[in-house]
């Protein structure tokens, strides 16, 4: 085998441009004690002067020469200071989710639509993948904690699944936080609602009605609850509550907390029902959980049933099923809650429920406001159309709002909202 210097080492023919730049930056980074996470501006320095002091020696030597210089030095700053092959899908700014079945599988989400992709990871390339991704967030994986949620960096969502719960490889999510809109108007002009509803909505918030975001995976419940949240008037005190840092609260006066997975000791778990109890002790003026799955629904609904105005998500098909599934995960809390408490509570507490959804052309739209009278007919609790979708068109419906008062008390004319003033 052919062996080349460079830099004072050696390395074999066989191998690429990038292996012999990364191999060298590799070492730069150990001598010089930098690392690619807390210094990516001198790492991103160093590959840039490697790469080009590699193509001033392969001019007079027998080094493989550079063909792209720009492409080799990203590859390498992927490597050292990235996710390897994984780095170009989270520089797309089209992808919104990335995910590997197996290291040959990967496969990225763009504008609503699934793709298997050409990237093949290597064998345990992808463990070192998540190995790194983890290593900022302080949270772990292991035979004894086969799931992981984590945030990466820069705010993507990360779940990761490992065998033998998955039957050969690891799984891994990746879901970039791609904020398209920060506000109401701007999702008017993305045509996810219409300004008439956007109008209706930034109301309701201002006015200090429960609101509850429902639709189905990727419809886009936390973008719109970004956007509900930038409604709240700018002297509350807001304390949110998530499993994962996603919301973006753009207010002076913002607590944000999220869950954390219990230690090597199997102590130290703090749950999500427990953020919603530490909340209410911090002068909460608004409440907001990123997203209710189990009995902390029933924390929820105590707060908002005290007079704590919050918002919430969860995954349902309808408005309508998201009143009955916010009726059944209170159930979860413990045998002595029932129907009979948890039904008029939540008639009570929730007073609006927007529901979004995605079309299958990909484009995410808010498909129907559903007001809740605060009535209920045994265990069903009584729903008004406040919009509807009627043949692909946000329309206004006929029911009205709950607390028109509180509208009035803050100024808004809820009849002109609404349209339903000649």
């Amino acid at each position: 085998m052919t062996w080349w210097l460079f830099n004072g080492g050696v390395v074999p023919a066989v191998s690429s441009v990038v292996d012999l730049v990364d191999g060298e930056v590799r070492e730069l980074i150990r001598r010089r004690g930098l690392d690619p996470f807390t210094d990516p501006g001198p790492v991103r320095l160093l590959v840039r002067d490697v790469v080009a002091d590699y193509s001033e020696r392969s001019l007079s030597s027998a080094l493989p020469p550079i063909g792209d210089p720009d492409g080799v030095a990203r590859d390498v700053l992927d490597r050292v200071a990235g996710y390897g092959p994984l780095q170009r899908w989270l520089d797309d700014p089209e992808v919104e989710e990335i995910w590997v079945n197996e290291p040959g599988r990967v496969f990225v989400a763009r504008r609503g639509r699934s793709e298997l992709t050409t990237t093949i990871l290597g064998a345990g390339q992808l463990a070192d993948l998540v190995e790194r991704m983890l290593r900022t967030s302080g949270r772990r994986i292991d035979m004894s904690t086969p799931f992981v949620d984590a945030m990466l960096p820069d705010g993507s969502r990360l779940h990761v699944v490992i065998p033998d719960v998955t039957r050969r490889h690891m799984a891994v999510n990746i879901r970039k936080f791609v904020l398209q809109a920060h506000s109401l108007d701007e999702l008017v002009a993305l045509g996810t609602l219409t300004s008439q509803a956007a109008r209706f909505l930034e109301a309701a918030v201002a006015a200090g009605l429960n609101v509850l975001v429902s639709g189905g995976t990727q419809a886009g419940k936390t973008t719109m609850l970004n956007c509900l949240c930038a409604a709240i008037p700018a002297r509350e005190r807001v304390v949110t509550c998530e499993e994962v840092f996603e919301l973006r609260v753009p207010l002076p006066d913002v607590v944000a907390m999220q869950t954390r997975q219990p230690n090597l000791e199997g102590a130290g778990e703090i749950p999500l029902r427990r953020l919603v109890k530490e909340a209410l002790r911090m002068r909460p003026s608004r409440l907001v959980v990123g997203e209710v799955r189990q009995e902390e629904c029933l924390d929820l609904l105590i707060a908002l049933n005290s007079g704590l105005p919050g918002m919430c998500t969860l995954h349902a098909n309808s408005a309508r099923e998201a009143v009955v599934k916010m009726c059944t995960l209170p159930l979860l809390a413990g045998e002595n809650i029932g129907h009979a408490f948890v039904v008029p509570t939540v008639a009570s507490s929730v007073d609006l429920v927007v529901h979004v959804g995605t079309d299958p052309n990909g484009q995410r739209r808010l498909r129907e406001v559903v007001a809740l009278s605060g009535r209920t007919e045994g265990s069903v609790v009584e729903t008004a159309d406040v919009f509807t979708t009627r043949d692909g068109r946000l329309v206004r419906a006929d029911g009205c709002p709950p607390h028109a008062d509180r509208f009035a008390a803050h100024g808004f004319d809820l009849a002109a909202l609404l349209g339903d003033r000649s």
